[in-house]
């Protein structure tokens, strides 16, 4: 009685996560509570604006905005290197993962834009 029981909840626990799976999918939800995580989404809702040396930068290396947007929201964002409390912009240094993983940002993170100021290659 007891193992029929255990294996009516199991079926009903994976039918429900199935579900709840593809209802937040739908919802296109996101849960950002890390720091990093935290960090990049702010960076990214702001309108992005590009300095004059990261735009030649990006011409020298071939490096597109996409590449710049997979990092913003995959990248790793070390606040030892940045300076995370300067008012009134953050400056954020932020290192990509996997293929892009010699790409580093600098990023001013002010009221409404944020600014790539500096790309680094390794």
């Amino acid at each position: 009685m007891l193992l029929k029981r255990i294996g009516y909840y199991l079926v009903g626990l994976s039918l429900g996560s199935i579900g709840v799976y593809f209802f937040w999918q739908k919802k296109q939800a996101t849960f950002d509570y890390g720091m990093d995580a935290r960090t990049l989404k702010t960076i990214r809702i702001k309108k992005r604006v590009f300095s004059d040396e990261a735009k030649s930068t990006m011409e020298k290396f071939n490096i597109d905005t996409l590449k710049i947007s997979t990092i913003l929201y995959s990248g790793d964002v070390d606040f030892g290197k940045g300076n995370p409390r300067e008012k009134p912009c953050a400056e954020y240094y932020i290192t990509g993962e996997n293929e892009l993983e010699n790409i580093h940002l600098y990023v001013k993170r002010c009221d409404s834009t944020s600014t790539i100021e500096k790309i680094i290659i390794d």
